[in-house]
Order: structure tokens, then C-alpha cells, then sequence
């Protein structure tokens, strides 16, 4: 809908040095609207990738970087909490401190596929990231310059219809 403020694309954000909570765990809601809980262990389960040459761009903070991230991708972990054929169209992805992304299921099943897929970061240059360095982290790749799409401390994943 023309004129209708959307709170997740595209907004701005306030630094927040501080993680808002210690537990890195979010919540998961597929289609249905039922939840669950997914964990650090949960998302290193699934199979990893690595992303070479990713920056952190940060409000308010520059920008920072290269580094290399690695994790589960982000339609894999929708893919393993959904039924197969089940449909969706989107992924809200929010953290634990209210800012948020939208990723429409198109642009996650990008054809080809995308050699730098977007990516819930659990690593960076091989080590695990603290909970301070925004464990769990979604690195968005094609993002460069203006910090609206990476979410640090992912507090709620939604996936709608």
C-alpha cells in the first residue's frame, strides 16, 4: 500500500552498544503463527557457510570490516522449521532491541543462487561471536553503506505467507 509506514524497511535505527539480553536464543514463528525457540546449538547443527570479505556497517559507527562470517544461511533455517510445499513470502527478521529487516522469499531464492546468501552469523574470522559482537547476527552481503538490513542480536525470526 502506497503511504503506509512499514516499521521494518527501510527506518532508521539508534547505535545500541549494548546487547539487550544475555541469551542468544530467539523465537522462531512459521506461517501458522506457531513458535519456537531456536538456540546457538540449533543453528550450528544446520550446515555452515562461510562469507568471506563482509563489512559491519553501523549507524553511528562507521563502517568496519572485512571480515569472514560464518553460519547457517537464511533460507536454510526457514527450510528446516517449515513442513516441505509449505508457502511463505516473507521473513521478518527483528532483534532483541526492536530493529528489524524484511527479506522477501524471492530475493532468499534467487535464481542462480546467490554465492553470498544472506546469513544468520554465529562466527567472525573463525571464533565464535560474543553476545556483545551481536550473536546471533544477520549479515545481509549486498549491503554496504547503509546499515538498514543487518540486525545484530536477532531476537524474532516471523515467517508469513
Amino acid at each position: 500500500m502506497t503511504g503506509t509506514h512499514d516499521p521494518l524497511r527501510p527506518h532508521a535505527h539508534e547505535p545500541n552498544p549494548e546487547p539487550p539480553s544475555v541469551d542468544a536464543a530467539f523465537v522462531f514463528t512459521n506461517p501458522a503463527g506457531a513458535e519456537t525457540i531456536v538456540t546457538v546449538a540449533d543453528l550450528a547443527r544446520l550446515p555452515q557457510i562461510r562469507l568471506p570479505n563482509c563489512y559491519i556497517v553501523s549507524t553511528g559507527h562507521g563502517t568496519s570490516g572485512p571480515f569472514t562470517f560464518g553460519g547457517v544461511t537464511l533460507l536454510e533455517l526457514v527450510q528446516s522449521r517449515l513442513r516441505p510445499g509449505e508457502s511463505w513470502s516473507q521473513v521478518e527478521v527483528i532483534s532483541a532491541d526492536g530493529f528489524g529487516n524484511r527479506v522477501l522469499a524471492a530475493e532468499l531464492h534467487q535464481s542462480p543462487p546467490s554465492e553470498r546468501p544472506i546469513l544468520l552469523a554465529i562466527t567472525r574470522n573463525g571464533r565464535p561471536l560474543t553476545r556483545r559482537q551481536g550473536l546471533v547476527r544477520l549479515i545481509v552481503p549486498s549491503e554496504t553503506d547503509d546499515a538498514l538490513r543487518q540486525v545484530k542480536w536477532v531476537g524474532q525470526i516471523v515467517v508469513k505467507r
